[in-house]
């Protein structure tokens, strides 16, 4: 049996011992929801932003406002609306006169984007040319603004929220932004006995005291410690065979794939398969990933990267059932070599 660099066993139990404490901590304030919360803290530990679905009150903006606390980061909430501007997120140029010499110049003012946490409230409630905003500081991590580049503090993380796309009132968001979320998590009504404790504790004036149990340095950490994973090549190759599965009419789809599929997904569903796999294995107490890894984090990873044809709408497919399809017929190992 292989014998594992005791530094790399120190800090791969140190990160499962860290992730444990703040889902705990998130814990406090967040009753069930486990997978969204590893989903979201999966996300931030990759150095990807993500993207929640779900109807009204359901504890999404309640989630990272509890994460932030639990991370001791700046935390910002944008609410979008119809008639927020570009500049309302990004900050705009204000004139500002020196009291000492009367002269006047531009300075850029930081809106609200400028945080660690940023929440986009109902972010598919605004307009395109408003969301669009978000594509560079999501990708670059920084904002050009009148030709001078701003970075953003690290770690930057925005989560998303959105209702349903049948819901009034809404623009779905354009694929390109799409692609910049690293997963796209489902929130489900919760159970009978977690909305019992949610009742409890909403009803009797309870406020959970959350204390922050990692920084910015610490998370920055893991992020580097994420990405020094070793993928085996072969178990590599299964995730992009998975992602090469979601093209139609491409060498590895499936039947349902060329059915029902009209865009496939980018080799970004690739790049976040792998390394959400990888924050799996760390969690699993392992430095290497598996293909069990690869599967657990499929189906997040390209649901919103993968576009339906008419013919799936119209049955009322959703993007799970052709994943789920994919998953269930590719082989891990490769007949064809790469």
């Amino acid at each position: 049996m292989t014998q594992i660099d005791p530094a790399i066993q120190k800090a791969t139990d140190e990160f499962r011992a860290k992730f444990k404490a703040v889902k705990d901590e998130i814990g406090k304030a967040i009753v069930g929801h486990d997978e969204i919360v590893q989903g979201v803290l999966t996300c931030l530990f990759t150095g990807g932003h993500a993207l929640l679905e779900g109807v009204p009150g359901l504890g999404k903006t309640y989630l990272i406002r509890s994460m932030s606390e639990a991370l001791n980061l700046a935390f910002s909430r944008v609410q979008f609306t119809p008639d927020l501007m570009p500049a309302d997120i990004i900050g705009t140029n204000i004139i500002v006169e020196d009291p000492e010499t009367g002269r006047r110049r531009f300075e850029f003012q930081k809106g609200p984007l400028f945080a660690q946490l940023v929440l986009a409230d109902e972010i598919n409630r605004a307009t395109p040319k408003t969301q669009s905003a978000l594509l560079e500081a999501m990708q670059e991590k920084s904002v050009t603004a009148a030709g001078t580049r701003y970075l953003m503090d690290p770690p930057f993380f925005v989560m998303a929220t959105q209702n349903p796309i049948e819901q009034e009132g809404t623009y779905p968001l354009p694929e390109a932004q799409l692609d910049r979320f690293f997963f796209k998590l489902i929130v489900n009504y919760s159970k009978r006995e977690e909305l019992n404790t949610i009742v409890e504790r909403t009803t009797t004036g309870h406020k959970p005291d959350l204390k922050p149990v990692m920084n910015a340095d610490q998370i920055v950490g893991a992020q580097k410690l994420v990405q020094r994973v070793v993928v085996a090549k072969h178990v590599q190759d299964y995730g992009i065979r998975l992602t090469l599965a979601t093209h139609p009419q491409g060498e590895f789809a499936t039947e349902q794939t060329n059915r029902y599929v009209r865009w496939g997904s980018s080799p970004r569903g690739a790049q976040a398969v792998i390394l959400a796999a990888k924050v799996q294995a760390l969690l699993d107490g392992r430095y290497n990933v598996s293909f069990e890894d690869i599967g657990q984090v499929f189906l997040p990873a390209l649901r919103h990267r993968v576009l339906l044809n008419f013919e799936a709408q119209a049955e009322g497919l959703d993007p799970d059932v052709v994943l789920q399809d994919i998953l269930d017929k590719t082989p891990t190992k490769a007949d064809i070599a790469a």
